[in-house]
């Protein structure tokens, strides 16, 4: 159970929180009470105090034979001692959560750095807003978190950067560093600034300039967005897919081959094979050793073919999510996307992604959402968005377990969108359940 969860579930003053387990804490209360008490015995035989209890006998038979000086002298030694010890040890514990930043109460920092450093091992592998809004979510159940994220981004101000200055995309990557930290830190929300106007800034993000700037200074993308997540004091590691120059391409079933992310949406036609250019994009160790060491892998959700089908094409990435022994679930889309997923049902996405990794160990479940709002948004009948529909006839021979929830987020104007929340607590609770299996 999560902190928010306990907040929400059980009504108590923020006083008794400091009972859950985990927080390493109520260990050295106990120690201060335990030298507390051994003092108060010492000061007791030196009064000449005579106790009722009989759990006080010993130390009257004791103070007959040893003289009460001494005696007195040894009980207030080791109270003290232990005293001290355990003051010590809460003091550091709070002074350590303390520091960190955010506008969170120390119990909160107390329980996701003591309780949430021992949750599960999760690799979630994507892009785009569907990747972030994930780690919202799953990051309410464990520090533990690895994002390995796409880098084909050829649009907006991730591609003029990546065309001006020759680096990889910024964009997805400054996506979930904001995701894993605190949403309502300051510093947060500079990163996520979008610049509306000035010359060469307009449509830039300030987490795109300043992810660039020390790709500049570090000479590694890597280094610079490690930097970027201390000062942001995220909860995981995000990491780029590859520190190669990966550009997508598509071959559509009508024989076009449509080259950049950003143009195959446009090309409006049937998706026959994604592929990088160069073929050959090496992935980077580290999410390599990511993936190898999970509990839990997480796919999805966001646009199929740019931003989760993308990180499979990587030399080594597709194989190490089959071989790893971690629990895998894809998280499916709501709805179609024109352009991408047209007319696509749950079993076409999982097809496509089985298809594109060369095996079909590449997930175990599939999440999807048994939910739409009762006055879903006209825009989308206008786009050529339907809801993606869950074909479980399809689904069944492939051998992949559906769990249906209700995943969308509530709101008024109809939109359909994941709720962050609901999407971290459904992937989490089937992979809780999955370990008893």
């Amino acid at each position: 159970m999560t902190f928010d969860k306990f907040k929400e579930n059980v009504k108590v003053t923020k006083e008794v929180g400091w009972l859950l387990p985990g927080l390493e804490v109520k260990r050295w209360f106990a120690l201060i009470f335990l030298g507390s008490i051994m003092i108060v015995l010492g000061f007791m035989v030196l009064a000449n105090v005579r106790p009722i209890y009989m759990t006080l006998e010993l130390i009257r038979k004791a103070a007959l034979i040893l003289p009460s000086n001494f005696l007195a002298a040894v009980f207030i030694l080791v109270g003290a001692v232990i005293f001290f010890k355990g003051w010590q040890k809460t003091t550091l514990s709070i002074m350590d959560m303390d520091s960190t930043k955010g506008n969170s109460s120390i119990l909160e920092k107390l329980y996701r750095r003591r309780k949430l450093n021992k949750g599960a091992k999760v690799v979630a592998v994507g892009g785009g807003t569907g990747l972030s809004m994930l780690l919202r979510g799953i990051k309410k159940y464990t520090n533990n978190i690895t994002a390995i994220v796409t880098v084909g981004d050829d649009g907006g101000s991730s591609g003029r950067l990546r065309e001006e200055m020759g680096i990889l995309p910024p964009g997805d990557i400054r996506n979930c560093i904001a995701a894993l930290g605190d949403d309502e830190d300051l510093i947060t929300e500079l990163f996520q600034y979008r610049f509306k106007t000035g010359e060469g800034l307009e449509g830039h993000s300030f987490g795109n300039l300043f992810l660039t700037a020390l790709c500049s200074i570090t000479g590694d993308m890597v280094r610079a967005v490690k930097e970027s997540s201390t000062v942001l004091n995220i909860r995981g590691v995000v990491l780029p897919a590859t520190l190669d120059d990966m550009k997508l391409a598509a071959e559509f079933e009508d024989g076009r081959v449509v080259h950049g992310e950003s143009n195959i949406p446009e090309a409006h036609g049937q998706i026959k094979r994604l592929f990088t250019e160069p073929e050959n994009c090496k992935a980077l160790p580290e999410a390599l050793t990511a993936i190898k060491e999970a509990d839990l892998i997480i796919l999805g959700p966001g646009s199929l073919y740019t931003s989760v089908i993308p990180n499979l094409l990587v030399n080594g990435i597709a194989d190490a999510i089959a071989q790893a022994k971690a629990k895998k679930i894809y998280v499916c889309n709501i709805m179609t996307q024109p352009g991408e997923t047209t007319d696509y049902s749950v079993a076409s996405h999982v097809n496509a992604l089985i298809k594109h990794a060369g095996n079909k160990h590449i997930v175990d479940a599939v999440l999807v959402n048994n939910s739409l709002p009762d006055n879903i948004s006209e825009g989308y009948a206008k786009s050529g968005s339907i809801p993606v529909r869950l074909d479980m006839e399809n689904i069944a021979p492939i051998g992949i377990e559906v769990v249906s929830q209700k995943l969308i987020q509530e709101n008024k104007e109809g939109l359909v969108r994941h709720s962050s929340n609901r999407v971290a607590r459904a992937v989490y609770y089937w992979y809780r359940k999955s370990l008893k299996k």
